[in-house]
């Protein structure tokens, strides 16, 4: 082949269909609305090393930890010998299968050409169960599973699904989801092995080669053009379970075309924000992405020219046995830290921050209509950061999370919930030259008694910084209806009647409000964004 660069090209546009096909697969085959709806899952292929050749484009960047993690937990454990084709791998551990946090359930497939192993397919789907969980340490979490064959040969080995399926509380959306990941992996892996028939073994193994080093020579090239330099930047991370503030810090060193993030931060705590390292590094890789080159293609190239520290049992990089639930959140402060650092060598590249949150809520019980119990979850947006030339976005998803909005119609209809708001909150994006992005109110009525919720979320104790003169956005809150158990440490019960209304993080403004266009001012108040008090004392703007 000597690496034609279009047959590369080719090749890697066709891996990229690959893994498109595969989400999609999983998605359409899906039982429970987390994954059919709001599409909290992911899809990657890899070469036989391990080593990821493409994600898809509407996976979550942070599930990144999860996918790469396992893959290379397998390829420890299990000689290549020792793997036959039919085979697919299960797992979820962050301490002993490459996971992030439990409930991300990842299988994994080899792929076969000629008796040999030449890549590896793998799809990750949240399954919004383990409801009424503690979260001291990863014990109360939920099940944890090691990299361990669910089918052999083809075969999905019962007893195991059995044993999986037992500890878990909606085992029926279990199973079926279960089934649709085992088929979007079926699928994948005739799709990669057709691309060998297609081009030849040798053919396909260089060019995956040479796409890992095409994106190892571009991403070297993005940060050539960062000056020079030591960045630094500090934040606070608050989320309901700690009564105390937690103090983050990070130094940014750009050398050359390579990259170095020294990260500080407190030992791990009893809570479920704890990180382990690979979703750390899920969020160092995003973040540098989205700063140097955002079209660089997401495969494992990227990772040649970065170096990555944090503190052994720390916050953001734990051991055994930390509860990592809500990592979430914690890695949501990891792109702050890196965008606020950064933010004096490509003041063009930097969004003020976001909402800082993946506010996620947790709903469960046995539904009164049914007598099923039932898990209900949803990670709601918030403001995006203001950017140097645009206004941030409202009401969206923002870095580590890419989940879709789950519809009232049909979160209604699944579970006993009852939605009375959802709107985006006036004046919660920060002011500036251009305006940070709006967050949103959703108000629930629980229609069932004894409904355990739980509530992630941050930002509640600070607000979303502005950049270059900008304001911050508004601080994230949660109210409950009168009569209703108070929220201790992120958790409460409900009871029928009872009303819970969460309002997200809006996002900071970038430059100096008085720089902000009166025809924009104007057409803020005209749409409810920002109020006339707001419009006249801030950017002195009367109507």
């Amino acid at each position: 082949m000597n690496n034609d660069p279009v047959l590369v090209e080719v090749i890697g546009s066709a891996l990229s269909s690959v893994v498109e096909e595969m989400s999609e697969t999983l998605v359409r085959a899906a039982y429970s609305t987390n994954i059919k709806e709001r599409r909290d899952c992911t899809a990657a292929v890899f070469d036989a090393q391990g080593r990821m050749l493409a994600q898809d484009e509407g996976g979550s960047p942070l599930h990144l930890g999860s996918l790469m993690g396992i893959v290379d937990e397998i390829t420890r454990r299990h000689p290549a010998d020792s793997v036959a084709e039919g085979d697919t791998f299960i797992g979820n551990d962050p301490f002993h299968g490459g996971g992030s946090h439990l409930p991300d359930i990842v299988l994994v497939s080899p792929v076969f050409v000629s008796g040999e192993i030449i890549g590896w397919v793998a799809n990750l789907a949240h399954h919004a169960d383990f409801g009424d969980r503690g979260h001291a340490h990863i014990f109360q979490e939920g099940l944890r599973i090691p990299p361990v064959r669910l089918m052999r040969r083809g075969e999905v080995q019962e007893d195991l699904f059995e044993l999986i399926l037992l500890n878990c509380q909606v085992p029926h959306e279990r199973k079926a989801d279960l089934r649709a990941q085992i088929a979007a992996n079926r699928l994948a892996v005739t799709r990669f092995a057709e691309l060998s028939t297609r081009y030849g073994r040798d053919t396909l193994v260089r060019a995956s080669e040479a796409l890992l080093d095409y994106t190892e020579r571009r991403t070297r090239a993005a940060i050539s053009r960062v000056p020079d330099g030591e960045y630094t930047f500090t934040d606070i991370f608050d989320c309901p379970e700690l009564d105390e503030e937690l103090d983050l810090a990070v130094r940014v060193t750009v050398h050359g075309d390579e990259v170095d993030f020294v990260f500080t931060a407190p030992d791990q705590v009893r809570a479920s924000v704890n990180v382990v390292w690979t979703g750390l590094y899920a969020a160092v890789y995003y973040a540098l992405k989205t700063l140097v080159d955002p079209d660089i293609v997401p495969n494992a190239g990227l990772h040649r020219p970065v170096r990555i520290e944090a503190p052994s049992g720390s916050v953001l990089n734990c051991v055994e046995p930390a509860a990592v639930n809500g990592r979430s959140e914690t890695c949501q402060r990891v792109v702050d830290l890196i965008h606020g650092a950064l933010a004096r060598a490509v003041p063009e590249a930097v969004t003020a921050a976001s909402n800082g949150a993946n506010t996620g809520v947790h709903f469960s019980g046995v539904d009164a209509r049914t007598g099923r119990y039932f898990v209900y979850l949803e990670t709601i947006g918030g403001g995006c950061g203001a950017r140097i030339a645009k206004d941030g976005l409202d009401g969206v998803q923002v870095h580590m999370t890419n989940t879709s909005n789950l519809p009232v119609e049909a979160l209604e209809t699944e579970y006993p919930l009852l939605v009375s708001e959802y709107a985006l909150i006036d004046d919660s994006g920060g002011v500036g030259r251009t305006r940070g992005g709006m967050g949103i109110v959703r108000t629930v009525r629980v229609e069932s008694d004894d409904v355990h919720f739980w509530l992630d979320t941050s930002r509640q104790t600070s607000q979303p910084w502005g950049l270059a003169g900008g304001g911050p956005g508004a601080s994230a809150e949660v109210e409950l209806s009168d009569g209703a158990r108070p929220i201790v440490a992120g958790y409460t019960r409900l009871n029928t009647g009872d009303v819970v209304s969460v309002r997200t993080a809006g996002a900071g403004g970038y430059g100096p409000p008085d720089e902000r266009d009166r025809e924009a001012v104007e057409r803020d108040v005209a749409e409810g964004r920002v109020s006339a008090r707001t419009a006249q004392d801030t950017y002195g703007v009367r109507r």
